[in-house]
């Protein structure tokens, strides 16, 4: 089987997710820039979300672009990584209603290690059916930039519970910076 339904389907699925995301923004219920300005935790939130997903979707991209032919495995690792960031709307509106409060960031944090966990799972199924000699294989390399994603958003997850939200949320826009641009370990190999 080749990859492109598997692209088509998680491409929809991120759409939906974003759409989800948006349609969660409420209007404000006055007219003044201080009725617009109480909503902004939520749109904060939205906005780390929205870079988060347009991040996977990039990166989602690039990989796929690996990959010659799918397996079982391949198909049931991206269920697994669409699953987590499915979860992304809920965490983003419970994080930003509640102002970044402790466990809704920790919990928005560890959706983000989860998701970070089944991307690297994807990875590893591609290179176990295309090989250790395979585009991916050789792109990722040891792969440190995932390495050090996992371990900001776990240290994230208990900064975040001890009450210190927002030098998590700073860890979590650090993570997200460095994923910003797809990534160019595999355009070089591609």
């Amino acid at each position: 089987m080749g990859r492109g339904r598997l692209e088509t389907f998680s491409d929809g699925v991120i759409a939906i997710i974003i759409t989800i995301m948006v349609l969660d923004l409420k209007v404000p219920s006055g007219s003044n820039w201080i009725d617009l300005s109480k909503l902004a935790p939520i749109f904060l939130s939205y906005i780390l979300s929205f870079t988060n997903i347009a991040i996977y979707w990039n990166n989602h991209h690039h990989l796929l672009h690996t990959v010659e032919k799918v397996n079982a495995g391949i198909l049931w690792s991206n269920m697994h990584l669409l699953f987590w960031l499915s979860l992304m709307p809920f965490t983003t509106g419970w994080m930003g209603e509640n102002h970044f409060a402790p466990l809704p960031v920790a919990v928005y944090s560890t959706d983000l290690l989860l998701c970070a966990m089944a991307y690297h799972l994807l990875q590893a199924q591609i290179i176990k059916l295309h090989g250790k000699q395979s585009v991916l294989a050789k792109a990722i390399g040891k792969d440190r930039k995932g390495k050090v994603s996992v371990v900001a958003y776990v240290i994230a997850i208990p900064l975040a519970l001890f009450g210190y939200s927002w030098f998590a949320g700073a860890i979590l826009i650090a993570v997200s910076m460095i994923w910003f641009f797809p990534d160019r370990r595999i355009e070089r190999n591609l």
